[in-house]
């Protein structure tokens, strides 16, 4: 299953039935899981574990050294879930030892073309990286985050989960669950409601959610106060809990 014209490192822990297409580099370190495809041209170097069913496009550039000026060759690591699709010339870098030693990608996300995650980021489930956008260090995605094309954001904000950015968003403060986001500097524009609705929310908590949203943004009370209230419907609304837990750990600030 692994054509002779490719590169693999003995050290290297490869399940028998993956596939490693030619001219592909597989370095030290590297762990990749049963059901996996490797096409030609990609390189994974390791400390890095991939997943169950794992698949890795032409030219992509999976595990490399972060691109961290002060990293000086400490050994960190990218971990990486099952089914995720790497596309072509999308870059994964692993952790810093300033940071959290890892990159972690949890899983069935995509990353199309050109997408970049970098050193010390925590990608949840389910996520869609668009062409051209990117990841700078220590950023958390929530699950269920898509990024449409050319969005990026900035080191240490936090994505909560169900959120949308458009495309060229410019993302430099958190963003809460269920948001849809638009602009550079990125704004709220409203609710992802065609996220929820194909995630099976229904009409109720669909409706407590724009509620929610409404009370953070155009009710034009302060952010401890709407906060305040979030909390005592979340109680009765159990939708709301990641978004009120969202807001009391955010340390950016969030987008307003």
């Amino acid at each position: 299953m692994i054509d002779p014209r490719a590169i693999v490192d003995p050290g290297a822990e490869i399940a028998a039935d993956v596939e490693i297409g030619p001219f592909t580099v597989i370095g030290a370190g590297v762990t990749i899981g049963a059901g996996s495809w490797i096409g030609p041209h990609a390189v994974v170097k390791g400390p890095t574990v991939l997943g169950r069913g794992t698949r890795v496009f032409q030219f992509a550039s999976i595990g490399d050294a972060p691109q961290d000026k002060k990293y000086a060759g400490e050994p960190t690591r990218l971990v990486v879930g099952d089914r995720n699709v790497f596309r072509e010339f999308c870059s994964i870098n692993r952790g810093t030892v300033s940071g959290r030693g890892e990159t972690t990608i949890a899983n069935d996300c995509l990353f199309m073309a050109y997408s970049h995650v970098a050193h010390d980021c925590i990608v949840g489930s389910h996520c869609v990286m668009s062409n051209c956008t990117a990841l700078a260090g220590h950023v958390e995605l929530g699950d269920w985050v898509i990024l449409s094309g050319y969005a990026g954001v900035h080191q240490f904000c936090k994505i909560g989960a169900h959120s949308f950015l458009a495309n060229n968003a410019a993302v430099t403060r958190d963003v809460p669950p269920y948001l849809l986001v638009a602009g550079s500097p990125a704004e709220p524009k409203g609710v992802n409601s065609e996220g929820l609705k194909r995630r099976g929310f229904d009409a109720t908590q669909f409706a407590n959610i724009k509620n929610a949203y409404r009370l953070l943004y155009r009710s034009g009370l302060k952010l401890a106060e709407a906060s305040e209230q979030l909390r005592a419907l979340a109680a009765a609304q159990p939708e709301l809990v990641p978004f009120v837990d969202f807001l009391a750990a955010s340390e950016r600030s969030i987008i307003r």
